[in-house]
């Protein structure tokens, strides 16, 4: 384990009566509220050489002391699959995710984080040695993923996704005879009939909202990009079943066509696939990388060809 590091914090008159861990939060780049309040209760915050409390508040000018612990390792097991690299620099790693990964943590050493954080080196954020997640593609999804190897890195994603700055391309197979293009926007929720689901049918503050082209149709079926505004959980999938477009294969909320379709066994999982993903790289950079479509996804859309 690397060897804990002190960093200093200078307080300004006018930072009086701020609490601290807000302070801290707002002042050190990747330094989640819940992360500062964690260092405070362990601590590792401390003000004119003594430990201080998360809730205090500051008065002006004084010098916080952080003591960093050392990244935990992480541990990946020895079965985990490969997961290809795209882009990589300091800051920032682009990975072509395969289906069947969770992209964060469940403890078993086989989400993505785990896995480039293992196996890339040189990632540590929030005190772990494993990149941090700024956005997700669903268990089930292939395709473009980013993932911060730094705390700043991690702030300066999370920023570009909040002012959207970045652009997402999808590809989907979906069933049914959908217009050339279209765009769809709605309210987004869960389903107050089963909170597994999401929907738009909902009442709900949440908006949702992306567009789409048919790339490609086929009888009964079409190939779509489709370009996410929002990023909501499921969205894709959910959106393009409740305009009458359910995705190829997806179990959730395909209907039964969508399920036992011949070309669904060819896939055995939703065909959604993260094909382009175009963001600013915290060096400055315009990074844009492609994942090339998988075989399962390949299978299903030959099937449709040949028909």
């Amino acid at each position: 384990m690397a060897t804990p590091r002190v960093q200093t914090v200078q307080a300004q008159q006018e930072d009086a009566g701020e609490r601290l861990d807000r302070f801290l939060a707002s002042k050190v780049p990747g330094l989640t509220l819940e992360r500062a309040r964690q260092l405070a209760d362990e601590g590792r915050v401390r003000i004119r050489g003594k430990t201080a409390s998360f809730k205090r508040k500051l008065w002006g000018n004084e010098l916080i002391e952080l003591d960093l612990p050392g990244p935990e390792p992480v541990h990946v097991a020895t079965d985990a699959p490969e997961v290809p690299l795209l882009y990589a620099d300091a800051d920032l790693v682009v990975v072509d995710k395969p289906a069947g990964l969770v992209v964060e943590s469940e403890g078993k050493g086989r989400s993505v984080a785990e896995i480039v954080g293992a196996r890339l080196g040189g990632c540590e954020v929030a005190g772990v040695a494993a990149p941090g997640v700024v956005h997700r593609l669903d268990r089930e999804t292939s395709g473009c993923l980013a993932l911060a190897r730094t705390d700043a890195a991690w702030a300066a994603l999370e920023a570009a996704f909040q002012s959207k700055r970045i652009q997402k391309r999808y590809l989907a197979l979906v069933l049914g005879e959908p217009p050339d293009s279209l765009r769809l926007e709605g309210p987004y929720g869960r389903d107050p009939a089963d909170p597994r689901r999401f929907t738009t049918r909902a009442r709900s503050a949440r908006r949702a909202a992306l567009s789409f082209k048919v790339e490609e149709r086929f009888p009964g079926a079409a190939l779509l990009e489709v370009a996410l505004e929002t990023g909501r959980t499921h969205q894709i999938r959910v959106q393009l079943s409740e305009a009458g477009f359910p995705v190829l294969a997806d179990a959730l909320y395909g209907q039964d066509a969508a399920r036992h379709h011949p070309a669904a066994q060819m896939i055995g999982r939703q065909a959604l696939h993260a094909v382009r993903l175009q963001l600013p790289a915290p060096s400055g950079t315009e990074v844009a990388v492609e994942a090339p479509l998988p075989s399962d996804f390949a299978r299903s859309l030959a099937w449709f060809r040949r028909a």
